[in-house]
This record gives C-alpha cells, sequence and structure tokens, in this order.
C-alpha cells in the first residue's frame, strides 16, 4: 500500500499535529482498533484529527445517504456508517483489489457490511452510473481527478448537503509556482488550483477550508448548477494530448 508523502508535510505547526493526534479521544471498540493497526502498519487512512472532526461533524448533520469516493480498507467508510441512522446507507467506491478485500473484511468485522454498499470500479466510470440524492459526499481518492469528479458529485448531491475533500493542500506545495512543482505531481497540483478557482467564489456554493491533516475543502451545494463544461474540458485535454 503506497503512504501518502505528504502527510509528512503537516501545513500546521509539527507539534500541534501531534497534540491533536495525542490528545484528541480514541474511537472506541473495533474501529478505534482498526484506527490503530492501520496507524502502526503505516495504512493510509485518514488522520486522527481529521476523523475526530468528519465524526463530529457528521454527529450534527445526521446525513442518510452517504457517498464516498476512495473506500481504502473501509475505515472512513466504517466511521460515517455509523452515523446514518437504520434506515440509511454508505455507498463507496474503489477500484483496487487489495484495498477492496481489505475493505470488504473491515465492514463484516465491524458488523456493518449490511449499511455499506462497495462498487468496485474506476470512479470516472461508477460515478455517472449513479442517481442520488446523498446528504454527504467525501471524496479521497486521485488528487489528480477532484476536479473532474466534481461535476458529478455537485450533480449527486442535494440542495443544502455537503460534499467534504480530503488532502487539498498538498503539503502547502498548492501555493507555490508550478514551475517549483516537481514534474510528476504537476497534474496534481494544476488541477487542484482549477478546483480551489471553480468553488471558492462559485455563487451557487458555499466553501470553507480546514487546515486539518492535509486540508479539507468543503463544499455545500445551495442552488443546482451544471459543471458538466469541466468535464469537457478534461475530455479536450485528453484528446489533445493523443
Amino acid at each position: 500500500m503506497a503512504l501518502n508523502e505528504m502527510m509528512d508535510r503537516p501545513v500546521v505547526k509539527k507539534e500541534l499535529v501531534a497534540f491533536m493526534r495525542d490528545r484528541l479521544k480514541r474511537f472506541p471498540g473495533e474501529l478505534g482498533e482498526l484506527e490503530k493497526t492501520a496507524n502502526e502498519r503505516g495504512v493510509p487512512i485518514i488522520p486522527h484529527e481529521t476523523a475526530v472532526f468528519l465524526n463530529m461533524l457528521l454527529g450534527q448533520i445526521k446525513p442518510k445517504q452517504i457517498l464516498e469516493i476512495g473506500a481504502a480498507i473501509g475505515f472512513s467508510g466504517s466511521l460515517m456508517a455509523q452515523h446514518v441512522g437504520p434506515e440509511g446507507h454508505v455507498t463507496t467506491i474503489d477500484r483496487f483489489e487489495v484495498m477492496i478485500n481489505h475493505a470488504k473484511a473491515n465492514f463484516e468485522k465491524l458488523g456493518i457490511a449490511d449499511k455499506v454498499t462497495l462498487l468496485e470500479g474506476d470512479a470516472a466510470e461508477v460515478l455517472p452510473t449513479l442517481e442520488g440524492p446523498y446528504d454527504f459526499i467525501f471524496m479521497d481518492s486521485a488528487k489528480s481527478k477532484y476536479y473532474e469528479f466534481l461535476p458529478h458529485c455537485i450533480r449527486l448531491l442535494k440542495k443544502d448537503g455537503m460534499l467534504v475533500i480530503d488532502d487539498v493542500f498538498q503539503g502547502g506545495t498548492i501555493l507555490d509556482d508550478e514551475a517549483d512543482i516537481p514534474k510528476r505531481v504537476r497534474k496534481i497540483h494544476r488541477r487542484l488550483n482549477k478546483l480551489m478557482d471553480t468553488v471558492l467564489d462559485h455563487p451557487a456554493l458555499e466553501t470553507s477550508l480546514v487546515p486539518l491533516g492535509d486540508g479539507l475543502l468543503l463544499i455545500v451545494k445551495k442552488e443546482d448548477y451544471d459543471f458538466g463544461y469541466i468535464l469537457d474540458e478534461i475530455k479536450a485535454e485528453t484528446q489533445n494530448r493523443a
């Protein structure tokens, strides 16, 4: 399992990160054990301070239908499943077989398999097939795909629903000039900046940024808006490179 190098480049003081990860209350039971084991083994899951924030946020929102893009080993999906109530459901997407197998096993172990549907495949292909609406969407997948997935997320989100996007600061390098960014991650840098430019001042959206982990982007859909032009833009870029 690949580690996220940006987790070692916190966007706030390392001492504060250590304080939050040490002092914020641990999760009880099997969920806490899953988090502990993942951290001990270096398995990439959302950091503890982000998980605690997400847990509190969902406790206030009380969503019934949740969509997650990027299941990984199922930790965040398991956390979210605790908030959907007896009639709610979590739908999560992943394309990596090793992650899918771990996630399924963890959902069974935590006794929430009936509350979670894991869709196997590339989110770029799965998202257009979904109908929604979802009360809450959590996106934690390939950073270069966030901009491309935005139109689908906004379409699937109900009015006043919330989209939370994880890891949007790239260790603070999102502020750097593209010429100073290593070529292997310039696409991520460019797409994350396009994402920010698109949503932060958009009249149909209410947005906030939270410096937890590698940065959280919170988006509330206030009005319907078709971001389909982004898909056309991505398609044109792909054809130009061919």
